[in-house]
């Protein structure tokens, strides 16, 4: 039995129109990543790594080629129907960490679950149980400008967490740490993804950050150059 890629692109393209320039920022992308893959899109700046793992998390569309999430044609889909997908089974974390600065850690994690229809008493007992699975149990009730980055980026993981979701995408989600406390934010990713078996992809420009992981995709202008994604056993060659 063929298993269902989690997600699949084809020959997707992104394409920005900034006046009358038109900037081509992704170019013809092919990718599947099967379900419990810890993927690791490796780009410099400007490469179009975050601009793939946004139509990745379906955060963005394609200006051209079709995105599948389970085997669905996500094209298909209203922008509420997309808001409902993302909010059940996609998990977020950013560099910047994207915290409400007037709530505190637990509050943080309860607000994704909100949009879900989850009652308070379940959702502060899931936030609780989150907060502490990232080692922040004494630190529930601290505003992010009362923690450190490592901390604020705890938070951020364990608000990824608040719906259970199938896959986390994280976009450089240790850029703003020193290299001891993204070493800490690492291993909690990977131990979710070896433990909770979710699908874990994470962008980075930091070659110490895709050792981490045996899957890894190289994007350079726009286009994927190589990858030795495990999953599919084969280097991916992008042409126009």
């Amino acid at each position: 039995m063929v298993e269902i890629p989690l997600i699949k692109l084809e020959n997707v393209w992104k394409v920005y129109q900034l006046g009358k320039v038109e900037l081509t920022v992704l170019k013809g992308i092919n990718l599947e990543i099967a379900p419990g893959s810890f993927v690791v899109i490796l780009g410099s700046s400007g490469s179009g790594k975050s601009t793939l793992l946004h139509i990745i998390g379906l955060l963005d569309t394609p200006s051209e080629g079709k995105v599948f999430f389970e085997g669905k044609d996500t094209s298909f889909l209203s922008e509420d129907e997309l808001a409902q997908l993302r909010g059940k089974k996609i998990g977020f974390v950013f560099q910047q960490f994207n915290l409400l600065s007037n709530l505190n850690a637990l509050e943080n994690v309860t607000a994704p679950m909100i949009f879900q229809g989850i009652p308070e008493k379940e959702r502060k007992i899931r936030a609780e149980f989150f907060l502490s699975s990232v080692g922040l149990r004494e630190r529930i009730l601290h505003r992010p400008s009362e923690l450190s980055g490592g901390e604020q980026q705890r938070v951020a993981i364990a608000r990824a967490l608040a719906n259970n979701p199938d896959v986390i995408v994280a976009d450089e989600p240790t850029g703003n740490l020193d290299s001891s406390t993204g070493k800490q934010i690492m291993e909690i990713l990977i131990n979710l993804h070896q433990k909770e078996k979710k699908t874990m992809i994470v962008v980075t420009h930091d070659p110490h950050i895709a050792g981490y992981s045996r899957e890894i995709i190289n994007i350079k202008d726009g286009k994927l150059v190589y990858s030795n994604l495990i999953t599919k056993k084969v280097i991916w060659e992008n042409k126009k």
